[in-house]
């Protein structure tokens, strides 16, 4: 697939230079920081010196003093409380997280995670009758809940109190809840917004700790889970969401939750990374969910005992690997749809079956962005209705979009990349029509093609161990704040490039640029270009630069991201 290379503006020349001299380092490093956003030394510290301190006050955020009330309340009578959360990476780290903290006080804490065939996204019926049978008084609700008006409503009539930390966007009315803790509401001063639903739980506790006077510190092995649910979650690694996952990365790497460490085994590393959690725990995580329970995965990470916890961790693998298989069968199926019914010219993709595994249907959408990059709903039956995961692309609003197809849905929820919904089958066919007009009408011709957004030119002569190991301080990366990329050329091959890999899908070379290098390169799932740099031809590349660590020794390495050919002269 092409790719469009997007340059970002170039960093204010003076800005760069006065930071470059106060920092004491190259300006290269002093453009990105300033295109980062960062462009003064207090500014500088904050980004490469994250602390506790520069958490927020969980005060701010509108209901939580009503929601601490009701939790301690609850914990000073004994009464029986019941953690909910949805059954993807962010509900069932957010239940755990909660779950784990308020058992260090009380014996009467139940979990639940609702079941997704049977029951559904989100607070359910089927939960608060759980509550109501078990004597429950108490509901707080992770990663969901801000649209569940008729749930609260039910809820309320049979004695059920409810908390809600959701970080998704709010509708027109608010559940009639004890509290709504939900940044995003416009009501809502809290001042960072981007936090995932167990970073509204976190804050949570963070607020019932801070009301006895004890230390944020105590906190801290609590992060682990947050920064597995910010990974996975793909909010923004900014503002006090990396201060999070710096401190939670610290913990899986000298002091990790048994759970997440039977979930790292057989990857060794330096250390572990944001990617580590986006694509070894997280799919595990939700593979739990998709394939069996949720409740899997809470055991698995609220387990203490480490022998036990590999028992579980074993037991969700299986699961996982089911989970790919099947999402490959689907995959293949759902392509061979699209290229049969004559659809490859669509501005969107719009598929069902109604025997398709509704656990793995959002990474099949996922999947089929990758050949046709456009917004893509995948559907299947669910109970007498049909149910969906959408995926959108760079610059087209999925949410809006669907809001905008309203009369034909039942019911919506998500964000601007990823939501869900389900409708009557009767309607699929109008829903997909009219969803195209939608897209067809709104969507921009650049939004059609997958873009790399580039932050600087270099040339290899400014390539050093210095400048890597400067750049590895940049993380965690992620959304917000991903690892920087670069674009240089004409580079040349040294002439032993070579494809490796199943079916010799990515490509391995070694660069050179006017008699600086050579740099070991790989480029993954660019196994296709090796025609284009076999034979000393110049070409181009856009890559990020990493240290590559192999029996002790480290090496520069440029893990290219894409290579064209250098455009012809004059």
């Amino acid at each position: 697939m092409s790719m469009r290379w997007v340059f970002k503006p170039e960093p204010d020349a003076g800005a760069a230079g006065s930071l470059a001299g106060e920092l004491g380092i190259d300006p290269l490093l002093a453009g990105l920081l300033v295109q980062r956003g960062v462009a003064t030394f207090d500014e500088a510290r904050f980004f490469f010196r994250p602390e506790l301190a520069h958490l927020h006050d969980p005060m701010e955020m509108r209901d939580m003093d009503r929601a601490v009330t009701r939790v301690e309340e609850a914990l000073q009578s004994g009464e029986r409380i019941l953690v909910y959360g949805d059954y993807d990476v962010d509900g069932t780290t957010a239940v755990s997280l909660m779950a784990a903290y308020l058992r260090e006080t009380s014996d009467a804490v139940a979990t639940y995670i609702p079941d997704r065939y049977l029951e559904g996204y989100g607070l359910s019926f089927q939960g608060i009758d759980f509550a109501d049978d078990n004597g429950i008084g108490l509901i707080i609700a992770l990663d969901c809940g801000v649209k569940a008006i008729e749930q609260a409503r039910y809820a309320r009539e049979k004695g059920i109190d409810l908390i809600i930390c959701d970080h998704h966007r709010p509708g027109e009315q608010l559940p009639e809840a004890v509290a709504v803790l939900d940044p995003k509401r416009a009501d809502c001063r809290y001042p960072y917004k981007e936090l995932c639903g167990c970073g509204v739980g976190f804050k949570l506790i963070q607020a019932l700790h801070g009301r006895k006077n004890l230390p944020l510190e105590d906190l801290l092995p609590y992060l682990d889970l947050v920064a597995t649910a910010i990974g996975a979650d793909i909010v923004p690694i900014t503002g006090e969401n990396r201060v999070l996952v710096h401190y939670g990365l610290d913990v899986i790497n000298h002091r990790p939750r048994p759970g997440i460490q039977a979930l790292l085994r057989g990857v060794e590393r330096e250390s572990y990374q944001v990617s580590d959690l986006v694509f070894r725990v997280a799919p595990r995580i939700n593979a739990a969910g998709r394939m069996q329970h949720g409740e899997d995965a809470v055991r698995l990470l609220t387990e203490k005992d480490p022998e036990v916890a590999r028992a579980l961790a074993d037991e969700i693998e299986s699961l996982n690997s089911w989970r790919r298989e099947t999402e490959q069968s689907i995959t293949e199926e759902a392509l061979s749809m699209i290229r049969e019914g004559g659809e490859e010219s669509r501005m969107s993709t719009v598929v069902y079956k109604e025997d398709w595994h509704k656990g793995v249907i959002g990474i099949v959408a996922s999947r089929l962005i990758e050949t046709y990059y456009r917004p893509t709903l995948v559907f299947t039956r669910s109970g007498d209705k049909l149910a969906a995961s959408a995926r959108s692309v760079r610059g087209f609003d999925l949410y809006e979009a669907l809001e905008a197809c309203a009369d034909s849905i039942d019911q919506f929820g998500g964000h601007t990349y990823a939501a869900g919904l389900t409708l009557e089958a009767s309607r699929f066919g109008e829903f997909k029509e009219q969803f195209e007009k939608v897209v067809a009408g709104r969507i921009r011709e650049e939004s059609l093609t997958p873009e790399i957004q580039v932050d600087l030119p270099i040339h290899l002569s400014q390539v050093h161990p210095k400048l890597v190991r400067i750049l590895n301080q940049f993380g965690p990366f992620g959304p917000g704040n991903p690892s920087p990329l670069f674009a240089a050329g004409p580079l040349t091959d040294t002439g032993f490039a070579r494809t490796v890999g199943e079916a010799g899908a990515h490509l391995k070379l070694a660069v050179t640029q006017d008699g600086t290098g050579p740099f070991g390169a790989i480029g993954f799932g660019l196994g296709d270009r090796l025609p284009l740099i076999s034979g000393g031809r110049p070409f181009q590349a856009v890559f990020s630069i990493e240290e590559n660590h192999w029996q002790g020794r480290m090496s520069i390495q440029l893990k290219i991201r894409d290579i064209r050919e250098m455009p012809a002269e004059g």
